[in-house]
């Protein structure tokens, strides 16, 4: 199971009798975060995985959505509560499959970005239109990222969370300060190395800050299709010394990470709730990151952290103005961990028990 989700579901599990799957089953590693379930489950009931990247694959999928379709009306018929996990294909099945249950008592978490002006699949906006309409959709919390205006009583500004209450550790300014005064900072991608995420550009971004007199240094954890081109980068403008590609690491050597780094550089153009944003703020780590999804919300549009506007030369500039203010520096860094350090694991739980409740 990815390895987020299974301990997400590790909290749920302990509030529920007993919990059942109803989903594909992959049966090879796909190079994602993949962790064994660490929790009892009863069993699982298989969906047949499809899609549509091709004219020749409509056949095929149209023929499994039927049958995987009856199959979710029927797990859904035999279950207490229904949790959903969107978007996605099996989940558009099951947004539709709930509307004949009305009585039954359903919590979906929408991994995704909920906000209703960004441009996304049809697919996507029609589970998100299903799940708000009272009318087709009852009995249910819909938890998503960020608090959005003119939402319908189905949905539920909802979190996530990394770190418990114990982790939480005394501000950590007098290390900001003494890290300002000799113009060296440092920088942290942490993430998959994909063209989403834009590995590349955070690496420009340092680039640039070096060009200008500043010891700038990036550490690059992540693994993915864009390592060649960024080994690439590096190699042309001989930035050995300045970017390190440091792959996949754990928990633990990712947290010493934020705790020792000015910044967290996180260029992507499409996120829901970004987990190593918070986990940054938590360490006083500032976020700079695209303004996508509930970010502008999590940094309260850029008084807890900077908003990219993907033009490099006005990131630099906005990066170097924080840079060279050691007192606004300190209060953002502040800022940021005073309002990540609300979202612990023990008050995620605490949630979750109020929802199957």
């Amino acid at each position: 199971m990815y390895g987020p989700y299974q301990k997400e579901m590790k909290i749920w599990a302990k509030y529920t009798d007993e919990i059942q799957f109803c989903c594909p089953i992959w049966r090879e590693d796909r190079g994602l975060l993949i962790d064994e379930i660490s929790f009892p489950i009863s069993n699982t009931i298989e969906l047949k995985e499809f899609n549509i990247k091709s004219i020749t694959n409509i056949p095929l999928a149209i023929y499994y959505s039927i049958i995987n379709f009856f199959i979710i009306l029927k797990t859904i018929h035999s279950a207490d509560h229904l949790h959903v996990r969107c978007p996605g294909n099996m989940a558009l099945l099951a947004c539709f499959a709930q509307i004949f249950y009305p009585k039954k008592i359903k919590t979906v978490k929408y991994a995704g970005n909920w906000d209703p002006k960004s441009a996304q699949p049809r697919s996507y906006r029609l589970q998100k239109w299903i799940l708000s309409n009272t009318f087709l959709t009852k009995n249910i919390q819909v938890l998503v990222y960020g608090e959005w205006p003119n939402q319908t009583k189905n949905i539920k500004p909802f979190f996530t969370a990394t770190y418990c209450q114990d982790e939480i550790q005394k501000p950590m300014s007098v290390r900001a300060e003494s890290r300002t005064k000799n113009n060296s900072f440092s920088f942290l991608f942490v993430g998959t190395l994909s063209s989403g995420k834009q590995p590349l550009y955070a690496l420009q971004l340092v680039h640039e800050l070096q060009k200008k007199g500043f010891k700038a240094t990036l550490k690059i954890y992540g693994e993915g299709s864009e390592r060649t081109t960024i080994e690439e980068y590096i190699k042309q403008y001989q930035l050995d010394e300045v970017a390190f590609l440091l792959g996949n690491q754990s928990k633990e050597i990712v947290l010493k990470a934020y705790q020792e780094s000015h910044f967290l550089l996180l260029p992507s153009k499409s996120e829901g709730w970004p987990k190593v944003v918070a986990e940054a703020m938590f360490w006083g780590c500032i976020p700079i990151v695209t303004p996508v999804s509930c970010v502008p919300y999590m940094l309260d549009y850029g008084k807890r952290g900077i908003l990219l506007t993907n033009e490099i030369e006005k990131d630099v500039n906005c990066i170097v103005s924080l840079m060279n203010d050691s007192e606004m520096f300190t209060k953002m860094s502040n800022e940021a961990q005073s309002w990540s350090r609300k979202f612990t694991t023990d008050q995620f739980e605490t949630e979750i028990s109020k929802l199957l409740k």
